[in-house]
């Protein structure tokens, strides 16, 4: 990473502009780990980056510092030629939505990764697919770069990290939690932050229980199907936590697929497991992720991706 870092250093400081993104719609970790990037920037470097995102912010992060540095990507002009773009937690480029063009025109690309991804853009690539969370890379960059922070960068890593690690729970090593224990040390007040972060509007949380109470228990009980209808879909809040939540905590479930149906023939589809593989089947519809935590969008109607999940877990559950 030393090496890596240098040339990332030497491309901020020849860059007149700068811009970064993550993937679209945002959660916790692509969100903070943006605006964290950037304030480290302004702080050590003086230049203020261009934030850039496409999708809907989950408003459970409505209390995270630095709001109005984000924009809509339809509010930047996307005919700018940008010195330096960075991308955060992208996973592949067709996750990347409308603020592509940016990415495209710039002179230089960076990418800051935790995903598996055979289809890098970046000319410089800061990828780690053991870590926890983009904010885990980003304060092992800026610790490696003895970049100056302040609160703000802080309490934005370590929101990334809490809410990718899933409060902790999908933690695959001692590194991150040694990362958590230094930024508590500096400052940072876990009960303050997951304070923040339990702001769902109420008809979130109606739908999301809804929906969990709905579910289709399969293979004697080890897989659960919940679907979130289009009529709730504007209702949710991120990518439906509190669905997963409920049914992860069910006796017997081993496997979670949650299908939202964001329009007529597209269905977003998130995958859990209490340890076992599920990226696989996130691949086979034409997504990705993690092991125990992936997801797809794929353009069909809601009931043929349910018949195709369970055609996908028939061989695992079998």
């Amino acid at each position: 990473m030393e090496e890596s870092v240098k040339i990332f250093i030497d491309k901020i400081k020849s860059a007149k502009n700068i811009a970064i993104m993550g993937h679209k719609n945002p959660d916790g970790d692509s969100y903070c780990s943006v605006l964290a990037l950037a304030k480290l920037i302004e702080i050590n470097y003086g230049v203020r980056p261009t934030c850039v995102y496409d999708g809907n912010i989950p408003e459970y992060l409505d209390e995270m510092p630095m709001r109005s540095w984000i924009k809509y990507y339809e509010r930047v002009d996307l005919a700018e030629v940008y010195d330096l773009v960075i991308l955060l937690d992208y996973g592949t480029p067709k996750h990347i939505g409308g603020a592509k063009p940016l990415v495209d025109n710039a002179r230089f690309i960076v990418e800051i990764d935790h995903h598996q991804n055979d289809e890098k853009l970046g000319m410089l690539c800061i990828d780690d697919e053991n870590a926890a969370a983009v904010g885990q890379i980003i304060f092992e960059i800026m610790k490696s770069a003895n970049w100056q922070f302040d609160k703000d960068v802080l309490d934005l890593l370590a929101v990334a990290i809490i809410t990718d690690t899933g409060n902790f729970k999908f933690v695959r090593d001692g590194r991150v939690m040694q990362i958590m224990a230094e930024m508590v040390e500096s400052g940072v007040v876990l009960r303050h932050l997951f304070e923040a972060l339990r702001n769902k509007p109420r008809k979130s949380v109606v739908a999301e229980s809804g929906a969990a109470s709905r579910a289709q228990f399969l293979f004697k009980g080890r897989l659960a199907i919940a679907i979130v209808p289009h009529k709730d879909y504007k209702y949710l809040d991120g990518r439906g936590d509190t669905v997963l939540n409920l049914l992860g905590s069910i006796k017997g479930v081993e496997y979670i697929a949650l299908l939202k149906e964001q329009k007529e023939n597209q269905t977003g589809v998130s995958l859990r497991s209490r340890g076992q593989p599920v990226n696989h089947i996130a691949e086979a519809l034409g997504g990705g992720g993690h092991m125990c935590a992936a997801g797809a969008v794929v353009n069909d109607s809601v009931e043929n991706v349910r018949n195709r999940i369970v055609e996908l877990f028939q061989g695992e559950l079998k």
